[in-house]
């Protein structure tokens, strides 16, 4: 501890929902000295009063100050079409009166009649409404910009939910010709642009688009989001506190802890696409995203503005203009790296009373409060429905189960079918050879191909074909529901790849120049039903209750008893979980690494010499670095080789891409090879331990990373990830270099190899350079 120390600050202490550094930060909460005074700072946290609780528990006297009232009032609006309406009624602004905006909100009436116009007009126009009507078309997006000028509210960031759509709405301001910018400004934008882009090669800057980025910015122009180099976001940054950029059309990356206030904040859609499926707006990410309106010292006033269009309603808007909520939930969790160092440092005991302590473990003992009393009012609603099904005995509730059991068998022959499909589609995948002609059923690639490079990966081969139109890339299982058939052969010159647009367009030619014609899609045979599926179907058509005249209302009312049956069962096991559930974690994790030798036998364990290498690594995947270095599966590389096999434990592809297990070349392919063999071993102990098994090696950034080391230019690294499927910008590039960077460096400082470690040092010196080693910071 430090002495003297007697106050500790912690701003922005929502950072404990963070998965990477919130354990970190709850950690220094929990081992500070009683009598340090901690100050706890955040403008989002909605549960204060929860985190208050945990805090005097684990601190002692707590004080919790809530102070609603924003510094700069944020007003609320709609734009629909070219006209911007408040949201509220003036006397009823969410941030008038007590600054609470949870009394008194009353939606715009002439909004809401303006919009019920307008939805009428687009309803007319979409079903044959009068010639010449047509429906709704959102107000281009220079339009909305140069709307928002005219009444004084930039500069402005609109938040649009994608990379690509971000760069096409700055497309679209340059081709309508807006300029928000003077000679003068002009003169001051080109200055930092060069202060801050000086040091980047030009051939870089070429493949990065820099001319068109700069001509945008000497507009007051900008896009903003993680695909972008870190030295074109800083400049972004930088220009528009300044004021020279005015318009910035950016990701809700935007949002997390970067200091870019404005006047206004626009919002196209309040849908966004969260990694799976495309989810409305929470309140919570709607107060962090319009947060960034109003700045302090410069505003008296800041502005959200949403964008109207068919289908959204004023009231939803309302909804969450009006709803702060931020729940602070903890990320703390017991890792490898967090358990060696824990028992090291206050032994097995004490890591265990300090895990129950911590907020996480806090919170879900206060969910099983709730648990239990959902389970208590679920089972009284189960027995209201068992009396209408005629008591748990009754012949409609016995059909009703059978009909129950019939639909789930028939998913899971859904869910064989689908397999068997996949497994076709791979066999046929892995019998292909260099220079067959296939055709491609289906999706963006729709048409014939060849075969350039064969996969024998068995689980997920993805041969690198050229298509007709002269694509390149590689195909998966996911491309074929009918299993790839030779439809021919083309010969191939010897040493034919896809690396060059020249060499893709004449292997298109050739392919054209066969006649092979692709065939039609093959219809998807039907499945046929399995001897259990018909009896249940002949004992369902035989059942007394077959024919009750109210058959149709019981069934619903069956449907609501199974649902809510599976719920209380849900219900139940998570109650089961969650009790005690951080330390019964630590202690599967205690006695994987006791039996794998990074913690000694007993009672009261300590670490070994291995655990002491662990306790060192601190990565996602911690102690498959800590195996891949004990067993010496990354020994005997080369610079580039290392900087590769390393990136495969720290990439995440942002989209599933499905993993191979190539490289460049044999030694790498070899490291490869042994580092998924000992994650599989890893994860079969995980599963048998009852642990979260470690994320499998992902070499989605093996052959850019070793281009890049290879001292070859971005243009060749980057077409590297192409050539093997990925789709990577400038942005990501850097980010995995960076992450890359920071792994190898632990390898340097805690191999025990010293030539491993030469060879990490020799890496990163290559791979910091150029675009990675520019804006660091």
């Amino acid at each position: 501890t430090l002495i003297g120390l007697t106050h500790v600050v912690m701003d922005e202490v929502h950072f404990l929902a963070d998965r990477f550094r919130g354990a970190v930060w709850e950690e220094v909460i929990l081992h500070l000295p009683e009598d340090v005074r901690l100050v706890s700072l955040s403008a989002t946290v909605s549960n204060a009063e929860e985190f208050g609780d945990w805090m005097e528990t684990v601190r002692g006297d707590t004080t919790v100050v809530v102070d609603e009232v924003r510094p700069i009032p944020l007003h609320q609006h709609v734009m629909v079409g070219p006209r911007i309406f408040d949201l509220f009624e003036s006397a009823a602004h969410p941030d008038a009166a007590d600054g609470t905006g949870r009394r008194g909100v009353v939606v715009n009436r002439e909004l809401v009649e303006q919009v019920r116009r307008r939805a009428a007009l687009d309803s007319a126009g979409r079903w044959g409404g009068p010639r010449g009507r047509i429906g709704f078309r959102p107000l281009p997006r220079p339009e909305v910009v140069a709307r928002l000028d005219r009444e004084g509210l930039l500069p402005a960031i609109t938040f649009v939910f994608s990379r690509a759509g971000c760069d096409a709405a700055v497309g679209q301001c340059l081709r309508a010709g807006l300029h928000l910018t003077s000679e003068d400004e002009i003169a001051q934008i080109r200055a930092v642009v060069d202060e801050h882009t000086g040091d980047l090669p030009r051939a870089d800057l070429e493949v990065l688009g820099f001319r068109e980025w700069r001509a945008a910015l000497e507009r007051g122009i900008a896009a903003h989001h993680a695909g972008m180099l870190p030295a074109f976001r800083h400049t972004v940054e930088d220009l528009f506190v300044r004021g020279l950029v005015r318009a910035v059309f950016a990701t809700e990356t935007l949002a997390l802890g970067i200091n870019m206030p404005a006047r206004t904040v626009v919002l196209e859609k309040l849908v966004k696409y969260n990694g799976e499926t495309h989810a409305e707006l929470t309140p919570g990410e709607y107060t962090q995203l319009t947060g960034r309106a109003g700045r302090r010292g410069i505003d008296i006033e800041g502005h959200a503005v949403v964008l109207w269009q068919p289908g959204l309603e004023p009231t939803d808007v309302a909804g969450l203009a009006s709803t702060r909520t931020f729940p602070l939930r903890s990320s703390f969790r017991p890792s490898y790296n967090m358990a060696v160092n824990l028992i090291d440092a206050v032994g097995a005991e004490h890591s265990r009373a300090l895990l129950e302590r911590s907020f996480a473990q806090f919170q879900a003992d206060k969910s099983v409060v709730g648990l239990t009393r959902g389970i208590e009012r679920n089972e009284k609603a189960l027995a209201k429905l068992r009396d209408q099904l005629g008591g748990e005995d009754g012949e409609i509730l016995d059909y009703l189960q059978l009909r129950e059991e019939l639909t789930q068998l028939e998913r899971a022959r859904e869910r064989q079918a689908r397999q068997d499909r996949r497994q076709a589609a791979v066999a046929s995948l892995l019998a292909l050879r260099r220079g067959d002609i296939v055709a491609i059923p289906g999706g963006r690639r729709t048409g014939l191909a060849v075969v350039l490079e064969t996969d024998t990966d068995v689980t997920d081969p993805r041969p690198l074909v050229v298509t007709a139109d002269a694509w390149s890339g590689r195909v998966s299982a996911a491309d074929f529901p009918a299993p790839a058939t030779a439809l021919g052969k083309l010969r191939l010159p010897r040493h034919a790849d896809a690396r060059t647009a020249r060499a893709r367009r004449d292997l298109a030619s050739a392919l054209r120049s066969t006649g092979i014609a692709a065939p039609r899609r093959p219809k998807r045979a039907k499945n046929g039903d399995s001897r259990e599926i018909d009896t249940l179907r002949r004992r369902l058509r035989r059942h007394p209750a077959h024919q009750h005249p109210d058959l149709d209302r019981l069934a619903r009312v069956g449907e609501r008893y199974n649902r809510l049956g599976r719920e209380v069962a849900q219900m139940r096991r998570q109650s089961a979980a969650t009790t005690n559930s951080l330390a019964r974690t630590f202690e599967r994790i205690v006695a994987l690494l006791t039996e794998r030798g990074y913690l000694t036998a007993g009672d009261d364990p300590s670490t070994t010499e291995a655990g002491e290498r662990l306790a060192r690594i601190y990565s996602e995947s911690d102690l498959l670095v800590a195996e891949c270095l004990r067993h010496g599966v990354w020994a005997g590389l080369s610079p580039a080789e290392l900087a590769a096999v390393v990136s495969a434990v720290v990439y995440e592809a942002r989209v599933e891409e499905g993993a191979t297990e190539y490289g460049p070349t044999g030694p790498l392919r070899r490291a490869l090879a042994d580092t998924v063999r000992l994650c599989g071993q890893l994860r079969a102990d995980e599963v048998r331990f009852k642990l979260p098994p470690t994320r499998e090696p992902d070499p989605g950034f093996v052959d850019a990373i070793y281009t890049w080391v290879s001292t070859q230019s971005l243009t060749e690294a980057l077409l590297a990830a192409g050539t093997a499927g990925r789709d990577l910008s400038a942005g990501d590039f850097v980010r995995w270099c960076r992450q890359v960077i920071d792994l190898l460096d632990q390898i340097r400082t805690g191999a025990v190899d010293p030539q491993i470690a030469k060879t990490a040092a020799r890496a990163i010196g290559a791979i910091r350079r150029g675009v990675v080693a520019v804006d660091a910071a």
